[in-house]
């Protein structure tokens, strides 16, 4: 690849990632609902023609958003898991990492919930959209190994299954119970229930389901 060529592929990456970094914004300000491909264009500076050549439309955005998203969880879990030695105590930490993240990132926790109620159709997937796939397949990796590493050591109940089935019951179980807990946080107070104590009993009941004699 020559000079120019490598200016331009740097140039037009640099472009694309501004788009997305408008987008983020945007979406976060006024929700993906109201927010339109002019609106982003004005945040990034550019013209609306120019966003439809990286993004056919908002869910394109949306999907490169989860992608973004997806990397940045998947390093949380890494780090996560590094902070411990046995399995059980590995997804106990992921699961934490997991609320922390839908905290601290809202907008990436959309785009996440969007994907995962996303029914891709994998014989026609758009870049963005299977950048967005294998990326998420990547954070399913951590928690799958994070399974088997307690099924050898002890940690976790060898009966418990399929890890790869169970890291996404995992997923679902604890993605379902922050959604609870933000959509109907104002019903739970008027029950008494506290959404923290919620998300607790959540990590508590799911490490109980795993947990081997060596936990």
């Amino acid at each position: 690849m020559s000079y120019i060529e490598e200016r331009r592929l740097e140039e037009k990456e640099r472009r694309r990632a501004d788009i997305v970094d408008a987008a983020e914004h945007v979406f976060g300000e006024i929700g993906f609902a109201e927010a339109t491909i002019d609106e982003v264009a004005r945040r990034a500076r550019l013209s609306r023609a120019l966003v439809y050549v990286y993004f056919r439309d908002k869910d394109e955005l949306r999907f490169a958003i989860c992608e973004r998203a997806m990397v940045k969880l998947a390093e949380r879990f890494r780090a996560a898991v590094a902070e411990e030695k046995l399995g059980h105590e590995q997804i106990e930490a992921i699961g934490r990492a997991y609320l922390a993240f839908s905290r601290e990132f809202p907008v990436y926790f959309d785009a996440c919930s969007h994907f995962e109620a996303h029914s891709p159709q994998l014989s026609a997937l758009g870049t963005n959209e299977a950048a967005c796939l294998e990326a998420s397949a990547k954070v399913h990796a951590i928690a799958t190994q994070a399974i088997e590493t307690g099924m050898r050591d002890g940690s976790i109940r060898k009966d418990i299954g399929n890890p790869v089935i169970v890291s996404y019951t995992l997923w679902g179980f604890l993605h379902g119970i922050i959604l609870v807990s933000t959509a109907k946080a104002n019903v739970l107070a008027h029950q008494g229930v506290d959404v923290q104590q919620l998300l607790s009993q959540a990590l508590l009941l799911a490490g109980r389901s795993l947990a081997g004699p060596a936990a």
